[in-house]
């Protein structure tokens, strides 16, 4: 009957009157024992949770094959894999199935498993994103990086300054989002909440209506009721309500409807909590930069006119000159009056941020501007106090000083936030790809529509109807369940071509429908659709640090603390050297003294310095980048593979799928027995269907059409068993009570079956060919062999042309055959001493490894999964033709199309990001090593130019600017032109 072990060892258990015979799932006509507890106290009803370390895993197909074995067996609710943490969470219902069943079927599957004890379930551990306003520079957004990681029960907080973004990674038993809020506001820094935890299956609602316990628990009870309702958490006051479920029983549209049945109608409303805008808040930054410039010009220009331009108009300058009390004239006055609201007012957040900065032992360039624009403001008060009550003394004031800072500074942080806010562009675009509505359906048995109505895109449940219009936008991604239509997936994958859509086939939310109606049964919804991961892959890239950021890290730790020693020494060196006659007194302008000009001097040191334009130099390049390569379909995993990809010397290419169009057909057969075609096959298929290799699927369709060619009815598949799969070489089964092996020839060899010289030399000429020759045993003899092709792209031999001009090495690794993979490296030019064949997908990392170890930056292109421990092992990891499957955890970049032009576009476009990123730092390095010595007097003795402190503020704010616009020079980004050679 072939029981599995698992079913062995659990039968051994069982007394047999606790045995029944229920139909198999996997195989309806064969039945299987099951678990029957008439006598038990345990409830049917009951379920529960249960993680299990899993080992073994290296891909998403690896966690496909987990959560398949483990949703076979009976009583299974729910299973989800976690590959990255090698964990597998498993709803059961213990009436049915134990947890060491469950076990024993993970290891079935080829897996270590073990359960997971309560002490070190990692079910505590959370994600939160934050989104933080008020930081200005590196030294914000490491200051709040250490804080936080500083706090009991973080294991990780990374701070993106340009994004405006934190991602924690927390112990939920040890520390809530709120109270990690609580930290970044303690800091001085506002704080919203993104998202914390788990949100793939979890709600968030904003109730209305709800105005005592009662109705509160009314709601809370009704909501529990729903099937699929796995918790409900309420806020005390009602307002807000989060809901756990399972997405295959029930959804939020279903919350909704049952909140606002409840009771009188109209009396309860409920809405989704969404957060609307994935980026940084700009709308709201530049509104506030742009209302307190101009108003701070409302007081700044006349100060501006005051202090230099009516002091030169005869009529006016009389009239400021007119003594008020004592030395005290009218112009200082005024200056005094109009300069104080914005110092104090308009400039009040650069005190904050000061004061908060300070208070938790750091500093960033609100201390610099708190400290220049305060010395220019009171000694102005100084000399201003001093000549009101001295019948001597002339003052001279820097009210212009303070006040043009702090306008020029407001002005260059306001053109700073709308340049900022044109680097994340690519996320808006993406997340604007998503309809509003959607039309949904309600059908019956027979698929006749019930009802159409129009509902919100964001209360899509998974299995709903949902009617695509021609010319609309697929709201979500599911399965075409009627219809036939062409659909434009360009804006997902970049693919220009239309694709043709009909019964099953998938499709993708975002995408834009052509000429036909559908009809899609959704499958993926809210953060599991296609567009939602790309958007959180795009975000998590523009997070992610690079390694050269570092050198802005540690610059930014002491930048501010050395800039206030130089601007010290600065005043002490002019104040002191004039009190000293150590330089002429003829230096001195007329209108100071030796402490005035030594304090213009120490003000401009204080103002010029920049710390932002470091800081701002790497992400804001990111951030364009990664926006500019997820438009094109190249999906970049954060600085970390942007600055691997630029410094590729060799590219290692895997050959199926890759190299080749992935669709191997079959072109010829060698029978060396005498047995029918189609019998010869039926037995060849039937060990090869349940094998998953692209070879495999090609001899299943030949079967099937050669069944349609002969006008035959296609008759169902001898039953194959003890299929067993041998990686790399074949697999061997069962077929009708027959032995067959369907491999290569090193499957052969490991049977001990001999290989006739006849077989080798018709094998040998089909892989000089370019074609891969399968060879079939039956009862231990060779009975024919299978000449398998799969076409090399079209434009495969331009892109390791294309490489090879740019100085990169290409190589192909395969588990084909030598004389095929040869074959093959000649039509694409690659040298034979760079083909490795019959590779084993961990030979595969072994070479990559071996070529890192002579010094050489190496990429690997794979399908992202049999090639992923290689995927791993390189610096760079790309996983081409990815489509939909944007989980593809081993890869450092995912390529959308499964076109290797994409290859040239990611490595050239880390390039020039680079370049461009060399450059920023060349200007925000270059402008402070020269600026500050300036700003400090170098060229005053020899030219007589002096750096005025408003200027020399002007200057710092251009320089931040000019940094964002340098990198937003990314997004006329244009990818290289491969030229194809003209097929001959």
């Amino acid at each position: 009957m072939g029981i599995s072990r698992t079913d062995q060892l659990s039968l051994l258990r069982l007394p047999a009157e606790k045995l029944v015979l229920l139909p198999s799932p996997r195989y309806p006509s064969m039945p299987r024992f099951a678990v029957s507890r008439p006598h038990c106290n345990i409830d049917e009803t009951e379920v529960r949770s249960a993680i299990f370390k899993v080992e073994g895993m290296v891909c998403a197909a690896c966690a496909g094959s987990v959560e398949k074995a483990v949703k076979r067996l009976p009583g299974i609710e729910d299973a989800t894999v976690a590959l990255l943490r090698n964990k597998a969470q498993v709803f059961y219902r213990p009436a049915f199935v134990e947890d060491t069943t469950i076990r024993e079927a993970i290891e079935d599957a080829g897996f270590e498993a073990s359960i997971v004890t309560e002490e070190t379930d990692l079910s505590g551990i959370s994600i939160g994103r934050f989104r933080i306003g008020g930081m200005t520079c590196n030294s914000c957004s490491n200051s709040i990086e250490v804080a936080l990681n500083q706090l009991l029960g973080v294991k990780r907080a990374g701070v993106g300054l340009v994004t405006e973004e934190c991602e924690v990674e927390y112990d939920s038993r040890l520390i809530t989002h709120l109270q990690l809020m609580s930290a970044i506001t303690d800091l001085g820094y506002t704080v919203d909440l993104i998202s914390a935890g788990e949100e793939r299956n979890k709600v968030r609602l904003h109730l209305n209506g709800l105005n005592s316990q009662s109705e509160v628990e009314l709601i809370m009870t009704s909501l529990k009721a729903l099937p699929g309702v796995k918790l409900v958490d309420m806020a005390s006051d009602g307002s807000m309500v989060e809901v756990a479920y399972d997405p295959n029983k029930t959804g939020p549209r279903y919350f909704i409807e049952v909140i606002e049945q409840t009771g009188a109608p109209g009396l309860y409303t409920a809405k989704l909590y969404t957060q609307e805008n994935r980026g940084p808040d700009q709308t709201k930054e530049i509104k506030y930069y742009r209302k307190y410039f101009f108003l701070s010009c409302v007081f700044t220009v006349p100060v501006f006119l005051l202090s230099m331009v009516f002091m030169y108009i005869p009529g006016i300058k009389e009239g400021l000159d007119k003594k008020v009390v004592n030395m005290l004239t009218v112009g200082a006055l005024l200056r005094w009056i109009l300069s104080t609201p914005v110092q104090f007012v308009i400039g009040r957040r650069f005190y904050i941020g000061a004061y908060n900065s300070l208070r938790h032992g750091s500093a960033n360039m609100d201390v610099l501007i708190a400290f220049g624009t305060n010395a220019a403001y009171f000694y102005s008060v100084y000399a201003v106090l001093r000549s009101a009550t001295s019948p001597t003394f002339k003052s001279t004031d820097f009210f212009e000083t303070s006040a043009m800072l702090i306008s020029f500074i407001l002005l260059g942080k306001f053109l700073e936030v709308v340049a900022k806010g044109k680097t994340s562009e690519a996320i808006s675009k993406l997340m604007n790809l998503a309809p509003v509505t959607a039309t949904l359906l309600t059908v019956d048995e027979q698929n006749n529509v019930l009802e159409e109505r129009e509902i919100s895109s964001q209360l899509i449940q998974r299995n709903d109807i949902i009617k695509v219009l021609p010319g609309s936008k697929i709201p979500t991604d599911g399965v075409v369940e009627w219809g036939q239509s062409f659909v434009n997936e360009s804006m997902i994958t970049g693919e220009a071509r239309p694709v043709p859509k009909k019964l099953g086939d998938k499709v993708i939310g975002g995408t834009m429908n052509g000429n036909g109606v559908l009809r899609v049964k959704a499958t993926h919804v809210g953060a599991e659709t296609a567009l939602s991961q790309i958007v959180r892959l795009v975000e998590a890239a523009q997070m992610a640090k690079a390694p050269v950021q570092k050198l802005a890290d540690r610059i930014s730790k002491y930048f501010v603390p050395l800039v206030v020693i130089v601007a010290l020494l600065t005043f002490l060196g002019w104040y002191v050297g004039g009190k000293t006659r150590s330089y002429p007194k003829s230096w001195i302008p007329s209108s100071m003294d030796e402490f005035e000009l030594a304090l213009q001097f120490g003000i401009s040191v204080l103002v010029v310095a920049c710390p932002c334009a470091l800081g701002l130099a790497t992400p804001t390049a990111v951030m364009v980048a990664t926006g500019k390569g997820a438009s094109q379909g190249v999906l970049i995993k954060g600085g970390q593979a942007l600055e691997g990809a630029h410094k590729v010397k060799m590219v290692v290419f895997d050959k199926t799928g890759t190299l080749t169009i992935g669709k191997p057909v079959v072109v010829n057969t060698n029978l060396y027995k005498n047995m029918v075609l189609q019998v010869f096959y039926e037995m060849v298929a039937a060990a090869e269907v349940n094998s998953e290799h692209p070879l495999a699927k090609a001899v299943v369709e030949y079967r099937t059409r050669l069944c349609i060619d002969h006008q035959q009815r296609e008759d169902r598949l001898p039953e194959a068993k003890e299929f067993l799969n041998i990686p790399g070489k074949g697999v061997h089964s069962i077929v009708d009570g027959k032995e067959v092996l369907v491999g290569n020839s090193k499957l052969m060899v490991e049977y001990g079956i001999e290989i006739p010289e006849e077989v080798a030399e018709h094998l040998q000429e089909t892989q000089k060919l370019a074609r891969t020759g399968v060879l079939v045993s039956i009862n231990r003899e060779i009975v024919g062999e299978i000449a398998i092709s799969d076409p090399v792209k079209p434009e495969a031999a331009a892109v390791i042309e294309c490489l090879k001009s740019m100085g990169i090495q290409s190589m192909m690794v395969t588990g084909d055959n030598w004389d095929t993979a040869v074959a093959i490296a000649r039509e694409l030019g690659i040298e034979r001493g760079a083909v490795y064949a019959e590779s084993l997908p961990k030979d595969k990392a072994k070479i990559v490894k071996d070529i890192q170890m002579t010094g050489v930056t190496v990429a690997m292109v794979g399908d992202g999964i049999n090639d992923s421990p290689a995927l791993v092992a390189a610096e760079v990891g790309m996983a081409i033709g990815a489509g939909t499957d944007i989980a593809i955890e081993a890869a450092d970049i995912v390529l959308m199309k499964s076109n290797l032009e994409d290859v040239i576009t990611a490595i050239d476009l880390s390039r020039k990001t680079f370049r461009r990123i060399r450059l920023n730092y060349v200007w925000a390095l270059g402008y402070n090593i020269l600026g500050i010595p300036i700003a400090a007097g170098v060229l005053f003795p020899s030219t007589g130019f002096r750096l005025p402190p408003w200027v020399a503020g002007a200057a710092m704010a251009a320089s931040s600017v000019s940094v964002v616009c340098s990198s937003l020079l990314l997004k006329n980004y244009k990818r290289p032109k491969v030229v194809r050679p003209h097929s001959s």
